[in-house]
């Protein structure tokens, strides 16, 4: 039976990681994402059985869970910005290695230290790379509490299924907000060998050697070339967005995460003076729904790109559209959350007023 509760989005989040089965998480307090640590070390262990620890350090952390990943466990960690850029070097090498796991990033306000207040200037970090390489995370951005908390469980269902790292890309206000969240069942932790797992030297089986380093450059090649039938793969089956009023839209808003939710607002204001706006929301970050804004951009007369950064996705928006019509950028820093107001200001000066 489903459970609905009042919770934060940090809190909603851990709460799904011990429903899920989780078997591990290895992180690092840091805020505003530390109540993830905090929730689980006091209700995980206990329920489940789950492993918490808190590391010595976020490199100390991405390497716990690469170690557990290679066991076939459910392993996971959390940071924030500055601490997410430490584990680069442990992300790169587990992306290599193809082992499934969790990577939570509640985004500040940065760039360097920052602040706690949201942003979402890790967006270059998270689906370009982020670390050294040619390679990719699939990467998820939630809107609302119950996102967060259903996230998870989609999470590790797409890691375990391309035996690949997964990211849930947030911000410090979705993490500290409280909304209703519907909570899915308690599953068992459970455990198989799953072919590829380090099970060690047993009676008429092969211990197994997971690694990331290729000494020969021709053996590095056929890694890397596997690495992107496996991307290509993802990027054909698992696109995820939301589209609202877009059938009848003239000018199309697109942003990802929480200022999704303010757009939709400034939408609801641009319908009312008549204008007709609609909404497009990744919600896969990686893959991208490039295929969806080429759609759209045959019949709109232009978009409008809104994000908490100085503008990153708005370059994926413009790779979609091919061109076609006109992509404009707005965008606000270091913690500010631009009202729908003063966004329906900006779509009427910079698309509207000028495509009429």
């Amino acid at each position: 039976m489903k459970e609905l509760k009042l919770m934060k989005g940090n809190e909603a989040l851990a709460e799904a990681a011990i429903r899920v089965g989780c078997d591990a998480y290895f992180g690092y307090p840091i805020t505003p994402q530390s109540e993830i640590l905090e929730y689980l070390s006091r209700e995980a262990t206990n329920r489940t059985g789950m492993v918490v620890l808190q590391a010595e350090s976020e490199i100390a952390s991405i390497n716990m869970v690469y170690g557990a990943a290679g066991t076939g466990k459910k392993a996971m960690t959390s940071s924030s910005s500055p601490g997410i850029s430490l584990m680069q070097e442990g992300i790169s090498y587990i992306a290599c290695a193809e082992l499934p796991c969790l990577l939570v990033n509640v985004n500040r306000g940065g760039p360097g230290l920052g602040t706690i207040q949201p942003g979402q200037g890790d967006y270059f970090q998270a689906v370009k790379g982020g670390g050294h390489g040619d390679y990719h995370l699939i990467v998820l951005a939630p809107n609302t509490v119950q996102e967060m908390a259903d996230f998870v469980k989609l999470s590790f269902d797409l890691a375990f299924k391309y035996r690949n790292p997964v990211m849930i890309l947030a911000d410090g206000a979705l993490g500290q907000m409280m909304e209703k969240v519907e909570l899915f069942p308690q599953e068992e932790r459970t455990f198989s060998d799953l072919g590829w797992t380090t099970i060690g030297r047993r009676k008429g089986k092969d211990g197994k050697v997971i690694t990331s380093l290729y000494l020969q450059s021709e053996q590095m090649e056929q890694i890397n070339i596997g690495l992107q039938k496996k991307y290509d793969t993802i990027r054909k089956n698992e696109v995820r967005y939301e589209a609202i009023n877009c059938d009848d839209a003239e000018y199309v808003i697109t942003a990802f995460g929480l200022i999704s939710r303010i757009c939709q607002k400034t939408a609801d204001l641009a319908r009312e003076k008549g204008i007709k706006v609609g909404i497009l929301r990744p919600i896969t970050l990686f893959p991208f729904p490039y295929e969806v804004l080429r759609k759209l951009a045959d019949k709109v007369k232009g978009f409008l790109d809104v994000e908490m950064n100085a503008g990153q996705m708005v370059e994926d928006v413009m790779l979609g559209v091919e061109g076609k019509v006109p992509v404009e950028f707005y965008g606000r820093m270091g913690g500010i959350i631009p009202t729908p107001e003063e966004i329906l200001e900006v779509l009427e000066k910079k698309l509207v007023g000028g495509t009429k």
